[in-house]
């Protein structure tokens, strides 16, 4: 594969590419795909994540964490 077609290729949403209408904070395996090792969220460049999907995935990690579901801290 080319460069010119690497930087062409699209990075399609995995909620879309799913048909995953909702993000449910009870998931705890899918949130933690969309985690770094620190904890953190991964921002949309390296989630690959549509806008609308990753709102809903910032609050569903959000609401996890509040819920002792996810930890808040890295270990």
């Amino acid at each position: 594969m080319e460069k010119n077609q690497k930087l062409n290729q699209k990075n399609i949403c995995y909620f879309c590419a799913q048909n995953i209408k909702d993000v449910d904070y009870k998931n705890v395996e899918l949130l933690r795909h969309f985690i770094s090792a620190q904890a953190k969220i991964m921002p949309r460049r390296r989630s690959h994540l549509c806008a609308k999907h990753q709102r809903k995935l910032a609050n569903a990690v959000k609401r996890a964490r509040t819920m002792a579901l996810l930890s808040a801290v890295a270990r």
